[in-house]
């Protein structure tokens, strides 16, 4: 029996773990007390992926579909010489633009599979990348993009000095932090309100996090009326931080024009939030000594989410609280990953655009419910052939009667995943991939996320299970198969920036062979966190080092102030605060309609402390459903149609109905039901064979590309207009 020091994968705090290997199997998984940042602290989700790495229902050997739809065991060899020879039939027919793929959320936390994947489909010449972005954070890159001139450039709110924490849309006592990594954040909110601070939550739901501190109860899609109306307050009461504005920024004068039109009690019919509450809202956090605003999934998903995810930062902006200690900061990781995704040309928005919808691409993903419409509509570009990796989009994006009666129009299916899941039931190919304790890795997509910079490498605990192997190594087999090396030109058009010395021409140099991750990794790294981009220098990280570290290295005690310039990529290194895609959205927002009185309640969906994604609900604790799904409504709403606790309600849009168990709760604002999403679990043999069933709420979701938001293709997934009623339970 041998322990391992490693980390957890599935969020940004990437939680230190212990793990323990008896045999060569993983047998526990507990937290890590000596973990730097983490001290000993995971969520229940990361503890349970031990059942994950052992469940018997595991796809652990590639597997082919047989004419019946059951699938049979083939070896690695059969399966990708059949499937190169099919992509390379379709690439002959339709063009390499033709081919597709689809990655999971998982995929954010595995730099080799984000890295592989995406290189496997720019080396076809496709632009059908698809990815959860647009069901989760589409519209912050865009955000960014505007205001920043950069889509990975994501202000990080400083919450182990701020005095008042405005968190718009999230739940980090249940997500444990998105787009943000500090391990136990319940214990960073506490100390604010400890040392005399406010952590406020503006949210539909009386989440767990705000029931732990205060609670705005805003109704759904409100939030951009309640930021004008903010700001409205604070340009009037002349509490704006115009030093600030004027150093920091360019543009603010539609923003002005707009908050102007925006008062307390015009925005009260539409937020829901009384308006000398409101007033209360804008003066205190304009008046703390310091104030952080963020926002996150809730912020995201509604009608006008580009524009709250705009809104919150102008906020910070205005109050003299952007790049400013206690306020929000930008991150500077072992790594400058955000200069080096401009570097290899991945940092884009909007370079181009999709061939149905007339959608802009963000960091070159497409959006997720044009599948369907792309598979199904002709022409050229039109996606014959598609690669699903840790994802089950029928169970995450909308439309997914759509997508399912797509996805058996194709000429090729294959699935990289654990599972034989709802999605690849119509796959032609099902290929293991190995789990995160099966792979070495370094999360560089959060080392700009933490609040003390941090890096932290692990090798695998243990071998692969069967015949699994790493996404990124079945990645370079199949474009080997096409004749190409995946990750060869973005490394290459790397190495030909600036004075790489002749020990970062060394490492590159297996590019022409093989490139591995822990190679790519090590030339990263070895750039440094100070000077020039590729200063390499003696003495300093390298992968060695990290290794010789495996509980990581803190690089520093707090993120700094003074990054800004080095943030912001338009002309003049100012914040942009105008363009035409704001402008537009702010003209949407004031000449939007009011409810909808077919459809008069709102939904919104729910995070859950346990739950994660498919792979989860195949464990123990997610077997029975309606301890995980349930639609809250407001006892209210509930009482308008004869509903009592625990009976089913049905939930119509217009796209369809579903039933499910309700919970009668006010901790809903009236108005509002909350229902999780990436349930529907279908389980037969090797799908999912334990899972939980319950409704897929996608079904009914909008998903239609006019129903995509125009600037960031985001997914209309809160604040869905509704109705319900007491559904009679089945005889």
């Amino acid at each position: 029996m041998s322990e391992h020091a490693t980390f957890c994968r599935i969020c940004e705090p990437t939680c230190g773990m212990v793990a323990t290997v008896e045999d060569g199997r993983l047998v526990q998984l507990r937290p890590d007390k000596q973990h730097p940042i983490t001290t000993g602290f995971s969520c229940p989700k990361g503890l349970e992926f031990v059942h994950v790495q052992n469940d018997p229902d595991r796809v652990l050997h590639p597997l082919r579909r047989r004419p019946d739809g059951t699938f049979e065991q083939i070896s690695w060899e059969t399966a990708i010489s059949e499937i190169g020879t099919r992509l390379r039939a379709v690439r002959e027919r339709h063009g390499g633009e033709s081919i597709g793929w689809y990655g999971g959320n998982p995929t954010a936390f595995s730099h080799s599979h984000a890295f592989w994947l995406s290189a496997f489909v720019r080396a076809l010449g496709s632009r059908h990348l698809y990815t959860p972005n647009t069901q989760d954070t589409s519209s912050r890159f865009t955000a960014s993009a505007l205001l920043y001139g950069s889509p990975v450039v994501i202000p990080v709110p400083d919450l182990e000095r701020t005095d008042f924490a405005l968190l718009v849309g999230t739940n980090p006592l249940v997500s444990r932090g998105s787009l943000v990594s500090a391990g136990n954040l319940r214990e960073r909110f506490t100390e604010i309100t400890a040392r005399g601070g406010r952590v406020v939550v503006v949210d539909p739901r009386r989440t767990e996090t705000a029931r732990a501190f205060e609670h705005v109860g805003v109704r759904p899609d409100g939030d951009a009326w309640l930021l004008l109306a903010m700001l409205h307050v604070i340009f009037e009461e002349g509490l704006a931080d115009d030093v600030a504005i004027a150093k920091q920024a360019t543009g603010i004068g539609p923003i002005r024009r707009a908050a102007e039109q925006v008062s307390p009690e015009s925005a009260e019919e539409r937020c829901g939030v009384p308006a000398e509450e409101i007033r209360t809202l804008a003066r205190a956090f304009a008046g703390a000594p310091s104030a952080a605003a963020h926002g996150r999934t809730g912020a995201c998903l509604g009608r006008y989410a580009t524009l709250v995810n705009v809104l919150i930062d102008v906020l910070n902006v205005v109050t003299g609280n952007l790049d400013r200690e206690g306020g929000v900061l930008f991150g500077r990781g072992t790594v400058d990953f955000t200069r080096l995704a401009h570097l290899a040309g991945a940092a884009t928005y909007d370079s181009y655009r999709s061939r149905v919808g007339d959608l802009p691409e963000v960091l070159g993903q497409m959006p997720a419910p044009l599948m369907a419409p792309e598979i199904e509509t002709p022409g050229k570009g039109q996606l014959k052939a598609l690669v699903v990796s840790a994802g089950n989009p029928l169970l995450s994006v909308p439309g997914s009667n759509d997508l399912e009666r797509a996805l058996s129009s194709l000429d090729l299916q294959v699935g990289i995943d654990f599972y034989v899941n709802e999605t690849h039931r119509t796959a032609d190919y099902v290929l293991p991939a190995a789990t995160f304790y099966e792979r070495d890795d370094l999360v560089l997509a959060a080392l700009d996320l933490h609040l003390k910079p941090f890096v932290q490498w692990t090798d695998a605990v243990v071998e692969p299970a069967g015949e699994a192997k790493p996404d990124w190594e079945i990645v370079d087999l199949l474009g080997k198969e096409l004749g190409f090396a995946p990750m060869s030109a973005p490394v290459t058009k790397l190495v030909g920036h600036g004075g790489l010395g002749r020990t970062a021409l060394r490492l590159a140099r297996p590019v022409a062979g093989r490139l591995t991750p822990a190679l790519l990794v090590d030339l990263l790294i070895r750039t440094g966190r100070d000077g020039d981009l590729f200063g390499l220098r003696r003495g300093g990280l390298s992968l060695k080092k990290l290794r010789a570290n495996p509980r990581g290295i803190v690089l520093a005690e707090h993120l700094e102030t003074g990054m800004l310039p080095r943030r912001v990529f338009h002309k003049g290194r100012k914040v942009r605060l105008d363009g035409a895609v704001i402008e537009s959205e702010l003209d949407r927002l004031l000449a939007s309609p009011g409810p909808d009185e077919d459809y008069p309640l709102l939904l919104i969906g729910r995070r859950d402390v346990r739950s994660h994604n498919s792979w989860m609900h195949n464990t123990p604790k997610h077997r029975d459903p309606e301890r995980r799904q349930y639609a809250m409504v407001h006892p209210k709403d509930a009482a308008e149609i004869g509903l009592t606790d625990g009976d089913p309600v049905r939930v119509t849009t217009v796209k369809g109905s579903v039933e499910i168990p309700a919970r009668v709760t006010d901790e809903v604002v009236q108005g509002c039901i909350a229902v999780p999403h990436g349930w529907g679990h279908r389980g037969a043999g090797w799908q999912i064979a334990n899972a939980a069933g319950g409704a897929n709420i996608n079904e009914i979701l909008p998903s239609d590309p006019s129903d995509l938001e125009r600037a960031s293709g985001m997914a209309h997934l809160n604040a869905v207009p509704v109705r319900i009623e007491a559904a009679v339970p089945a005889v």
